[in-house]
């Protein structure tokens, strides 16, 4: 064979290539992430189950994209958000507990309004009304460093699109740009839309007058027939294809307005639920549900088409339960959360207790169930470990733990876990089962729940009885005590405020002093 040298021309353009090769080949290394976060998703409002059975309920739902994604990936049955929804969004953005960043109640989209109903036993606390802000020194705000931001210094592209609900107007973080957002689409400080139709231009005036909860920013579906969902979903993928075709990683956070109110009937699923024989806000609701899988079907879609779903996390979620406390709506529910107790705005698991899932090809086993428990701040620091992110600075210290681990391995536990929920505020003028003023801790199977303003203490085995339908702090009071115990000073450390009584203008007292009584 003869020898045929090599041009020192041709040499020269291998070095001048090569580390464009490089770079780009680094680049794809960072996989793609998207949360897909649902406004108002009960745990059984699926026909995927997240119990040990297919429940009635279960099968009312058609949500074949979600039953893709617990196929193709990972379930999570213990998956727990905050009882309302900026919380959870907070938290999701800085990894902080509302315990500590103070925001446990939902913002207004007016600044400086308070969202606490007046209550007759106790004093309102002094929390953060105005939300989350990437910026010290706001006013009523926690200040921290958020996730979008850090991603965007780390080479990712990031698009929001959908419901922010971060802060008040006028307030910085009511714009996801200013939380590292490169692109927002339909984002602003309002917590549900005036309407899903396009042809009411995702708005319904008061007086002839646009209404405080229109849509912004998406005027090209205007008087058209496209349902808000869909037409976040089309913006958010047409953004993402900027960074697919330039080969950088993307943060996609797509997060809907669905499923919260209002009950806007999506005519493509409506019939179909209508003939099963719901009553026609039930059939709304579940039109609604199917509407937002069709949005996960589409992403997955767009993943097939450009051939990157291999390289692309998806973290399925909602913000907290299902709203089927029904006192406000006269007794009528559309939601339910059965077997768990109660919904929106409680501490009982149908309040918090979320389905979730994740698919990330590379590393997810299809089809695997994780039975250990999460909470919504564990999303930020496994976000930051799946991009690879190490040694970033932080304003704010971080409650969350990276579910990472997990993701690799569906039966790594850990029973010695503390999680926690603050919720020191009342949320509805009516009343309901520990909707107001109540905080919960979980550690292994057990959970304690506080109500401040009866100083009453509940103890539940969640694996024995998931439904909280057997309290057994009276059988078990050296339990309560323990629990009690690590639970006031995970609430000292976080600096978490605390009611007072209106009568006697002295604080409720923290759940170690109730505990030490029995």
């Amino acid at each position: 064979m003869k020898f045929v040298p090599v041009s020192k021309y041709f040499l020269l353009l291998i070095v001048l290539v090569a580390p464009q090769f490089s770079s780009a080949q680094s680049k794809l290394d960072k996989p793609n992430i998207i949360v897909f976060l649902v406004d108002d998703m009960g745990w059984q409002d699926t026909s995927v189950p997240f119990w040990t059975q297919v429940t009635a309920f279960n099968k009312r739902y058609r949500t074949p994209n979600m039953e893709r994604l617990a196929r193709e990936g990972m379930k999570f049955t213990n998956a727990y958000a905050m009882p309302v929804c900026t919380p959870s969004r907070v938290s999701l953005l800085t990894g902080a507990n509302a315990a500590r960043t103070h925001v446990t109640h939902w913002t207004s989209p007016d600044k400086d309004k308070n969202t606490d109903y007046e209550d007759p036993i106790l004093k309102p606390v002094d929390w953060n009304i105005n939300g989350f802000s990437p910026v010290a020194d706001i006013a009523h705000t926690f200040y921290g460093t958020p996730l979008p931001a850090i991603l965007q210094k780390n080479g990712y592209y990031t698009v929001h699109s959908g419901k922010a609900h971060f802060g008040s107007t006028g307030t910085p973080g009511s714009d996801p740009k200013n939380v590292g957002f490169d692109v927002n689409i339909a984002g602003s400080s309002i917590g549900h839309p005036a309407s899903y139709l396009g042809e009411k231009n995702y708005d319904n005036p008061v007086k002839g007058k646009p209404h405080r909860n229109a849509v912004p920013g998406l005027e090209a579906y205007h008087g058209t027939d496209v349902f808000l969902t869909d037409a976040i979903t089309t913006e958010a993928l047409k953004a993402i294809e900027k960074p697919v075709t330039e080969q950088k990683p993307f943060f996609l956070y797509l997060a809907h307005y669905a499923v919260h109110t209002p009950l806007n009937a999506d005519k493509r699923f409506l019939d179909l639920y209508l003939k099963m024989g719901l009553d026609s806000s039930e059939a709304k609701y579940a039109a609604l549900v199917e509407g937002m899988d069709k949005s996960l079907g589409d992403v997955l879609n767009f993943l097939d088409k450009n051939k990157i779903g291999d390289n692309t996390l998806i973290l399925f979620m909602s913000d907290n339960g299902g709203l089927s406390t029904t006192p406000a709506r006269g007794g009528q529910a559309w939601t339910h959360n059965l077997p768990l107790k109660a919904g929106k705005g409680s501490v009982y698991e149908g309040g918090i207790r979320e389905p979730m899932l994740v698919r990330w090809p590379k590393v997810v086993k299809p089809a695997s169930v994780a039975d250990q428990y999460v909470i919504i701040e564990d999303f930020f620091p496994t976000i930051l470990d799946i991009a690879g992110i190490k040694n970033h600075k932080l304003v704010q210290k971080v409650d969350g733990k990276s579910f990472l681990p997990i993701l690799k391995n569906a039966n790594v536990k850990d029973q010695s876990r503390e999680i926690l929920w603050h919720h020191p505020n009342r949320w509805i003028a009516a009343e309901g089962p520990n909707i107001h003023y109540a905080s919960a801790f979980r550690k292994g199977d057990w959970k304690l729940i506080y109500d401040y303003r009866n100083a009453k203490l509940e103890l539940y085995n969640l694996k024995a009885d998931i439904g909280e339908q057997n309290d057994l702090a009276a059988s078990k009071p050296e339990k309560v005590k323990e629990l009690a115990t690590l639970f006031s000073k995970k609430l000292k450390e976080m600096n978490a405020q605390w009611p007072v009584f209106k009568s006697s203008g002295e604080q409720v007292p923290l759940p170690d002093v109730v505990a030490a009584k029995l």
